[in-house]
């Protein structure tokens, strides 16, 4: 019986997280005077739907505007072309054991855009593809890992999530899902607080990440 992974996309199919976070720090300094540093700026918005990156803000008293995330989608745009997919993913994407799936913060319409960009539109179609604009909750909420899996036809159990943020790997450990976390992109200080939380797994190489898998799949 096959089994499901589902994928995050920032910092895991490509090495996105990094960039809009980027983008939105830039603006946050520009424009409302904040003096955080990237590890600061992550442990506020980084990992989380747009949606949550608003309520964090609010919560620091950084109540932005429109125009804020207006100049932030259309820096992402103008960074799209950067980006590419990770080293060897398209090994694993090719797996015949798995259905897969993506689940990701983004709304369905940025989040199609990226994948579309990076080429993984020839093995995700928009039946496979989840955002958070589906959800009631966003992660660190286990909601878009266990929609994901009910829409594809899996219990938890079955499920495998590859994630790279903290909020992400508390999404998988609260859905009841086997995580690996994939830190190659994180910073030092964000691969700390990631292995902090015990993830099933830790990996910097899809090589490794595919050996899991596969270990998963007979084991199971």
């Amino acid at each position: 019986m096959k089994k499901l992974i589902i994928w995050d996309f920032d910092g895991v199919i490509a090495d996105t997280e990094k960039l809009w976070i980027e983008n939105r720090l830039y603006f946050l300094r520009r424009d409302y005077g904040v003096d955080w540093d990237f590890n600061k700026a992550y442990g506020y918005i980084g990992g989380i739907s747009e949606h949550d990156k608003e309520k964090s803000l609010k919560n620091l008293n950084l109540n932005v505007d429109e125009a804020f995330w207006q100049n932030a989608h259309q820096r992402d745009i103008e960074t799209l072309p950067q980006i590419e997919l990770t080293a060897f993913i398209e090994d694993l994407f090719k797996l015949q054991d798995f259905d897969q799936c993506i689940a990701t913060g983004s709304i369905f319409e940025r989040a199609l855009r990226k994948i579309k960009q990076t080429g993984a539109d020839k093995y995700f179609d928009e039946t496979r593809l989840f955002t958070s604009d589906m959800v009631k909750h966003g992660k660190p909420e286990p909601d878009l890992f266990l929609y994901a899996a009910d829409k594809m036809g899996y219990a938890p159990q079955d499920a495998i999530v590859v994630e790279d943020s903290t909020v992400g790997v508390m999404a998988a450990q609260k859905a009841g899902m086997k995580v690996i976390a994939f830190v190659k992109y994180n910073t030092p200080e964000v691969k700390v607080l990631v292995e902090e939380l015990h993830p099933d797994f830790m990996v910097d190489d899809m090589r490794e990440a595919k050996k899991i898998l596969l270990d998963f799949y007979h084991k199971n």
